[in-house]
């Protein structure tokens, strides 16, 4: 694990070019996303998969998973968020080493009692500095569930059982949501990627086995989400799945994105 002297704030890198950079543009764009998704009522989410890509692109296939917790946002108290590290090699799995994260929103406070409890995780400032996994994330998780402190990871190499046991130790009870934030496929021609996505999709309903790389960028956190959920008897609900080409982009190369919803108990 790369270490760090542990700064105050980690600063938003991706507002103005994966989201609006003003406030009031964000938090329109955010509200209208969840209102657009227009969610059925049921019990709140133990956890998502959602995409993170720029919200032209993929914010509605991530607002589809997000509205299902904003009924119930008041209870929530710590929302974890893992995301696959795309700019620094990383093994295992890492806390940037501050207090604050801000976004045009505001700033979310970073629940360090809890990231101390948990001896699997390191600090790496920088795999968290441009990393735009975790950040596109927060705008919703600050709509949702205000109340929310945050747990931010990135995941380099890491094998399921690693990343089952941090989301363990964090998995509390009501209080808590996990959020994996992955994309699925990427640069292939339409057709191809929605056929490939969709035997994705039905593979994390299954429970596994684990993904490929290729599958989803953010496999790590994907794969280690599903070897919790297989162990807890999680129920696997897929919420969406689409790709730049339905959205904003061209069809010639696309990027997959999927929602998911998991759940504790019964159905």
């Amino acid at each position: 694990m790369v270490g760090s002297v542990r700064p105050s704030v980690r600063e938003p890198a991706v507002a103005g070019t994966f989201y609006p950079a003003s406030a009031e543009a964000l938090g329109r764009m955010v509200d209208r996303m969840l209102a657009e998704a227009r969610a059925p009522g049921g019990p709140c989410p133990k956890a998502l998969i959602v995409p993170h890509a720029g919200y032209v692109y993929s914010g509605p296939i991530a607002a589809s998973a997000f509205a299902r917790v904003a009924p119930h946002g008041a209870r929530l108290s710590r929302a974890v968020v893992i995301a696959p590290a795309h700019r620094v090699a990383l093994e295992g799995v890492a806390a940037p080493g501050c207090d604050r994260l801000r976004t045009p929103l505001g700033e979310i406070e970073v629940d360090v009692e809890a990231l101390a409890g948990v001896p699997e995780v390191g600090t790496s400032a920088a795999a968290h500095a441009q990393e735009h996994a975790v950040e596109v994330e927060l705008p919703f998780l600050q709509r949702v569930a205000p109340r929310a402190r945050i747990v931010p990871l990135v995941a380099g190499r890491a094998p399921p059982e690693h990343v089952g046991a941090v989301l363990d130790r964090l998995w509390g009870g009501p209080e808590t949501l996990v959020v994996v934030s992955s994309d699925l496929s990427h640069y292939l021609p339409y057709r191809r990627a929605r056929a490939v996505d969709e035997a994705t999709a039905r593979q994390i309903e299954a429970g596994g086995p684990p993904l490929l790389g290729e599958q989803a960028c953010g496999a790590v956190g994907v794969n280690g989400l599903l070897h919790v959920a297989g162990r807890r008897e999680l129920r696997i609900e897929r919420l969406d799945l689409r790709c730049s080409g339905d959205t904003a982009g061209p069809r010639d190369e696309v990027v997959g994105y999927g929602a998911f919803a998991l759940y504790e108990g019964a159905a």
